[in-house]
């Protein structure tokens, strides 16, 4: 059987912390700032560190699984 949860761990997060999509951190004007649809490349850095620390910490420490079938 496959482990899917890498998949859906993956995907819920990309979408979830997507510069300006829900939210952005940091935005031109303030820290946060909501449903904006605008990015910068720091914002882009910010939401890839916590991407990443989110995803390591799901996957590796909590060691979340899904199978299928």
């Amino acid at each position: 059987m496959a482990d899917w949860a890498p998949v859906f761990v993956g995907l819920v997060l990309f979408v979830l912390l997507s510069p300006g999509l829900l939210f952005q951190i940091p935005s031109k004007g303030r820290i946060v700032e909501f449903g904006s649809f605008q990015t910068s490349g720091v914002s882009i850095i910010i939401h890839a560190v916590i991407y990443f620390a989110l995803i390591t910490i799901l996957l590796l420490a909590v060691r979340v699984q899904v199978f299928l079938g």
